[in-house]
Protein backbone atom coordinates (compact mmCIF):
# COMPACT_ATOMS: atom_id res chain seq x y z
CA UNK A 1 0.00 0.00 0.00
CA UNK A 2 2.61 2.43 0.91
CA UNK A 3 4.69 1.81 -2.67
CA UNK A 4 1.19 2.42 -4.22
CA UNK A 5 0.09 5.94 -2.30
CA UNK A 6 3.98 7.10 -3.13
CA UNK A 7 3.83 6.21 -7.02
CA UNK A 8 0.27 8.23 -7.21
CA UNK A 9 1.86 11.32 -5.54
CA UNK A 10 4.58 10.95 -8.17
CA UNK A 11 2.45 10.15 -11.54
CA UNK A 12 -0.70 12.18 -10.56
CA UNK A 13 0.93 15.55 -10.60
CA UNK A 14 2.97 14.71 -13.90
CA UNK A 15 -0.50 13.76 -14.86
CA UNK A 16 -1.79 16.88 -14.64
CA UNK A 17 1.07 18.50 -15.53
CA UNK A 18 1.44 17.09 -19.44
CA UNK A 19 -2.77 17.65 -19.58
CA UNK A 20 -2.78 21.01 -18.93
CA UNK A 21 1.09 22.55 -20.49
CA UNK A 22 2.29 19.73 -22.71
CA UNK A 23 1.44 21.47 -26.41
CA UNK A 24 -0.74 19.37 -28.65
CA UNK A 25 2.10 17.85 -30.78
CA UNK A 26 3.44 16.92 -27.68
CA UNK A 27 0.45 15.66 -25.82
CA UNK A 28 -0.49 13.37 -28.85
CA UNK A 29 3.12 11.61 -28.66
CA UNK A 30 2.71 11.37 -24.97
CA UNK A 31 -0.52 9.50 -25.82
CA UNK A 32 0.36 7.37 -28.46
CA UNK A 33 3.59 6.14 -26.19
CA UNK A 34 0.77 5.09 -23.23
CA UNK A 35 -1.44 3.76 -26.08
CA UNK A 36 1.16 2.17 -27.50
CA UNK A 37 2.47 0.50 -23.65
CA UNK A 38 -1.30 -0.50 -23.40
CA UNK A 39 -1.49 -2.42 -26.51
CA UNK A 40 2.24 -4.22 -25.57
CA UNK A 41 0.21 -5.83 -22.17
CA UNK A 42 -2.82 -6.21 -24.76
CA UNK A 43 -0.37 -8.90 -26.48
CA UNK A 44 -1.07 -11.00 -23.36
CA UNK A 45 -4.60 -11.30 -24.32
CA UNK A 46 -3.75 -12.56 -27.49
CA UNK A 47 -2.59 -16.43 -28.16
CA UNK A 48 1.30 -16.12 -29.97
CA UNK A 49 4.16 -17.34 -29.73
CA UNK A 50 5.98 -13.70 -29.88
CA UNK A 51 4.49 -10.56 -28.20
CA UNK A 52 6.48 -8.23 -30.53
CA UNK A 53 5.19 -10.10 -33.56
CA UNK A 54 1.80 -9.83 -31.74
CA UNK A 55 2.07 -5.85 -31.39
CA UNK A 56 2.93 -5.33 -34.85
CA UNK A 57 -1.15 -5.16 -36.06
CA UNK A 58 -1.89 -2.60 -33.22
CA UNK A 59 1.15 -0.33 -34.31
CA UNK A 60 -0.52 -0.07 -37.72
CA UNK A 61 -3.56 0.12 -36.67
CA UNK A 62 -2.55 3.55 -34.26
CA UNK A 63 -0.35 4.17 -37.60
CA UNK A 64 -3.53 4.22 -39.44
CA UNK A 65 -5.54 6.27 -36.79
CA UNK A 66 -2.94 9.47 -36.90
CA UNK A 67 -2.70 9.02 -40.85
CA UNK A 68 -6.54 9.16 -41.69
CA UNK A 69 -7.58 10.95 -39.33
CA UNK A 70 -6.67 14.29 -38.91
CA UNK A 71 -5.86 15.64 -35.22
CA UNK A 72 -4.93 19.58 -36.05
CA UNK A 73 -7.15 21.74 -33.96
CA UNK A 74 -7.75 23.72 -36.71
CA UNK A 75 -9.49 20.82 -38.28
CA UNK A 76 -11.41 19.38 -35.51
CA UNK A 77 -14.49 22.14 -35.90
CA UNK A 78 -16.74 21.27 -36.60
CA UNK A 79 -15.92 17.45 -35.37
CA UNK A 80 -15.39 15.59 -39.25
CA UNK A 81 -17.03 12.56 -39.82
CA UNK A 82 -14.36 10.31 -39.30
CA UNK A 83 -13.69 11.21 -35.80
CA UNK A 84 -17.23 11.03 -34.93
CA UNK A 85 -17.41 7.43 -36.51
CA UNK A 86 -14.44 6.52 -34.23
CA UNK A 87 -16.47 7.10 -31.26
CA UNK A 88 -19.92 5.66 -32.26
CA UNK A 89 -18.15 2.53 -32.69
CA UNK A 90 -16.28 2.35 -29.90
CA UNK A 91 -19.28 3.83 -27.61
CA UNK A 92 -21.19 0.58 -29.14
CA UNK A 93 -18.11 -1.82 -28.45
CA UNK A 94 -18.40 -0.87 -25.05
CA UNK A 95 -22.23 -1.65 -24.84
CA UNK A 96 -20.90 -5.07 -26.59
CA UNK A 97 -18.07 -5.74 -23.91
CA UNK A 98 -20.14 -4.90 -21.04
CA UNK A 99 -22.71 -7.66 -21.91
CA UNK A 100 -19.94 -9.93 -22.44
CA UNK A 101 -18.63 -9.61 -19.31
CA UNK A 102 -22.03 -9.89 -17.21
CA UNK A 103 -22.65 -12.91 -19.24
CA UNK A 104 -18.94 -14.46 -18.69
CA UNK A 105 -18.03 -17.32 -18.82
CA UNK A 106 -20.89 -17.92 -21.62
CA UNK A 107 -20.05 -15.38 -23.61
CA UNK A 108 -16.18 -16.77 -23.95
CA UNK A 109 -17.36 -19.07 -26.44
CA UNK A 110 -17.95 -16.60 -28.80
CA UNK A 111 -14.72 -14.90 -29.02
CA UNK A 112 -12.21 -17.17 -26.69
CA UNK A 113 -10.88 -19.17 -29.87
CA UNK A 114 -10.01 -16.51 -32.18
CA UNK A 115 -7.45 -14.03 -32.36
CA UNK A 116 -8.88 -11.98 -35.02
CA UNK A 117 -11.29 -11.14 -32.80
CA UNK A 118 -8.53 -10.53 -29.24
CA UNK A 119 -6.86 -8.55 -31.81
CA UNK A 120 -10.02 -6.66 -33.01
CA UNK A 121 -10.90 -6.57 -29.02
CA UNK A 122 -7.80 -4.49 -28.48
CA UNK A 123 -8.01 -1.73 -31.09
CA UNK A 124 -12.11 -0.97 -29.66
CA UNK A 125 -10.34 -0.38 -26.54
CA UNK A 126 -7.54 1.51 -27.48
CA UNK A 127 -8.11 3.32 -30.38
CA UNK A 128 -11.23 5.22 -29.39
CA UNK A 129 -9.88 5.66 -25.96
CA UNK A 130 -7.21 7.71 -27.81
CA UNK A 131 -9.15 9.56 -30.18
CA UNK A 132 -11.59 10.49 -28.13
CA UNK A 133 -8.63 12.20 -25.19
CA UNK A 134 -7.13 14.17 -28.25
CA UNK A 135 -10.32 15.62 -29.46
CA UNK A 136 -11.75 16.51 -25.48
CA UNK A 137 -8.51 18.05 -25.40
CA UNK A 138 -8.34 20.04 -28.60
CA UNK A 139 -11.90 21.40 -27.91
CA UNK A 140 -12.68 25.21 -27.65
CA UNK A 141 -8.61 25.16 -27.70
CA UNK A 142 -8.57 28.68 -29.92
CA UNK A 143 -10.75 30.65 -27.58
CA UNK A 144 -9.32 28.91 -24.43
CA UNK A 145 -6.31 26.96 -24.22
CA UNK A 146 -7.09 25.04 -21.22
CA UNK A 147 -10.63 24.18 -21.59
CA UNK A 148 -10.20 21.25 -23.45
CA UNK A 149 -7.25 20.26 -20.71
CA UNK A 150 -10.38 20.85 -18.12
CA UNK A 151 -12.73 18.48 -20.03
CA UNK A 152 -9.90 15.71 -20.08
CA UNK A 153 -9.25 16.35 -16.05
CA UNK A 154 -13.31 16.37 -15.37
CA UNK A 155 -13.44 12.36 -17.05
CA UNK A 156 -10.66 11.31 -15.12
CA UNK A 157 -12.04 13.17 -11.66
CA UNK A 158 -16.00 11.41 -12.11
CA UNK A 159 -13.97 7.95 -13.02
CA UNK A 160 -11.50 8.40 -10.45
CA UNK A 161 -14.35 9.34 -7.40
CA UNK A 162 -16.42 6.58 -8.68
CA UNK A 163 -13.80 4.21 -8.20
CA UNK A 164 -13.05 4.89 -4.78
CA UNK A 165 -16.76 5.57 -4.02
CA UNK A 166 -17.51 2.06 -4.81
CA UNK A 167 -14.77 0.87 -2.80
CA UNK A 168 -16.11 2.43 0.04
CA UNK A 169 -19.50 2.02 -0.21
CA UNK A 170 -18.90 -1.75 -1.75
CA UNK A 171 -16.78 -2.70 1.33
CA UNK A 172 -19.86 -0.75 3.62
CA UNK A 173 -22.69 -2.19 2.31
CA UNK A 174 -21.95 -4.11 -0.49
CA UNK A 175 -24.33 -7.50 -1.13
CA UNK A 176 -25.44 -8.05 -4.69
CA UNK A 177 -22.75 -8.70 -6.59
CA UNK A 178 -22.66 -7.66 -10.49
CA UNK A 179 -20.34 -10.00 -12.13
CA UNK A 180 -19.35 -12.64 -9.60
CA UNK A 181 -17.68 -14.90 -11.94
CA UNK A 182 -15.30 -11.80 -13.58
CA UNK A 183 -14.48 -9.84 -10.04
CA UNK A 184 -16.80 -11.17 -6.48
CA UNK A 185 -16.08 -8.15 -5.08
CA UNK A 186 -18.01 -5.87 -7.36
CA UNK A 187 -21.59 -5.14 -6.25
CA UNK A 188 -24.57 -3.15 -7.37
CA UNK A 189 -24.55 -1.34 -3.95
CA UNK A 190 -20.84 -0.10 -4.79
CA UNK A 191 -21.74 0.78 -8.22
CA UNK A 192 -24.36 3.15 -6.43
CA UNK A 193 -22.21 4.66 -4.19
CA UNK A 194 -19.75 5.42 -7.18
CA UNK A 195 -22.29 7.25 -8.97
CA UNK A 196 -23.13 9.39 -6.15
CA UNK A 197 -19.63 10.30 -5.28
CA UNK A 198 -19.24 11.19 -9.50
CA UNK A 199 -22.18 13.16 -9.03
CA UNK A 200 -21.04 15.31 -6.00
CA UNK A 201 -17.28 15.80 -7.67
CA UNK A 202 -18.62 16.23 -10.89
CA UNK A 203 -20.65 19.36 -9.98
CA UNK A 204 -17.62 20.97 -7.67
CA UNK A 205 -15.63 20.23 -11.20
CA UNK A 206 -17.83 22.05 -13.44
CA UNK A 207 -18.13 24.78 -11.32
CA UNK A 208 -14.82 24.93 -10.23
CA UNK A 209 -13.38 24.69 -14.11
CA UNK A 210 -16.17 26.81 -15.44
CA UNK A 211 -17.28 23.92 -17.86
CA UNK A 212 -20.59 24.60 -19.64
CA UNK A 213 -23.46 22.03 -20.31
CA UNK A 214 -26.57 22.65 -22.54
CA UNK A 215 -28.55 21.85 -18.85
CA UNK A 216 -27.38 20.43 -15.21
CA UNK A 217 -29.65 17.33 -16.22
CA UNK A 218 -27.03 16.63 -19.12
CA UNK A 219 -24.91 16.83 -17.31
CA UNK A 220 -25.73 14.20 -14.84
CA UNK A 221 -27.21 12.18 -17.90
CA UNK A 222 -23.75 12.14 -18.99
CA UNK A 223 -21.61 11.81 -15.55
CA UNK A 224 -24.18 8.86 -14.93
CA UNK A 225 -23.40 7.04 -18.71
CA UNK A 226 -19.78 7.56 -17.87
CA UNK A 227 -19.57 6.50 -14.75
CA UNK A 228 -21.60 3.03 -15.57
CA UNK A 229 -19.47 2.14 -18.66
CA UNK A 230 -16.68 3.19 -16.72
CA UNK A 231 -17.54 0.44 -14.02
CA UNK A 232 -18.37 -2.26 -16.92
CA UNK A 233 -14.88 -1.49 -18.79
CA UNK A 234 -13.12 -2.34 -15.35
CA UNK A 235 -14.61 -5.87 -15.60
CA UNK A 236 -14.19 -6.50 -19.09
CA UNK A 237 -10.00 -5.86 -18.28
CA UNK A 238 -10.60 -8.44 -15.67
CA UNK A 239 -12.69 -10.65 -17.97
CA UNK A 240 -9.74 -10.66 -20.33
CA UNK A 241 -6.91 -10.82 -17.41
CA UNK A 242 -9.18 -14.17 -16.29
CA UNK A 243 -9.59 -16.26 -19.54
CA UNK A 244 -5.67 -14.99 -20.19
CA UNK A 245 -4.60 -16.48 -16.57
CA UNK A 246 -2.76 -13.14 -15.14
CA UNK A 247 -2.87 -11.45 -12.07
CA UNK A 248 -2.33 -7.83 -13.67
CA UNK A 249 -1.19 -6.47 -17.01
CA UNK A 250 2.42 -5.94 -16.21
CA UNK A 251 3.95 -4.26 -13.09
CA UNK A 252 5.67 -1.16 -14.62
CA UNK A 253 3.85 0.96 -12.28
CA UNK A 254 4.83 -0.03 -9.13
CA UNK A 255 2.53 -1.03 -6.50
CA UNK A 256 -0.03 -0.40 -9.54
CA UNK A 257 0.42 -2.99 -12.45
CA UNK A 258 0.16 -2.12 -15.48
CA UNK A 259 -0.93 0.42 -18.05
CA UNK A 260 -4.40 -1.73 -18.65
CA UNK A 261 -4.96 -1.57 -15.17
CA UNK A 262 -4.91 1.91 -14.67
CA UNK A 263 -6.29 2.83 -17.53
CA UNK A 264 -8.78 0.36 -17.75
CA UNK A 265 -11.87 2.47 -16.66
CA UNK A 266 -10.77 5.70 -18.51
CA UNK A 267 -10.50 3.30 -22.00
CA UNK A 268 -14.50 2.91 -21.46
CA UNK A 269 -15.12 6.46 -20.13
CA UNK A 270 -13.64 8.87 -22.95
CA UNK A 271 -14.99 7.26 -26.08
CA UNK A 272 -18.72 7.51 -24.06
CA UNK A 273 -18.08 11.13 -22.34
CA UNK A 274 -16.72 12.80 -25.56
CA UNK A 275 -19.76 11.10 -27.54
CA UNK A 276 -22.09 12.44 -25.56
CA UNK A 277 -20.96 15.90 -24.89
CA UNK A 278 -20.65 16.36 -28.42
CA UNK A 279 -23.61 15.63 -29.33
CA UNK A 280 -25.54 17.34 -26.31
Amino acid sequence: MKQRIITALILAPLVVLGIFELSMPLFIAALAGVTLLGFWEWTQFVKHNSRQFALVPSILALVATLVVLPFEHSQLSPLPTGHMAVLVVGSLWWLFASALAITYPKSTAIWQNSNLLRHLFGWLTLIPFFTSVILLRAEGVDANPYHGAKLVLFVCFIVWSADSGAYFAGKSFGKTKMAPHVSPNKTIEGLVGGIIAAFVVGWGAATWFNIEFSSWPVMAFITLVTVVISVLGDLVESMFKRVSGIKDSSNIIPGHGGVLDRIDSLTAAFPVFTLLYFIF
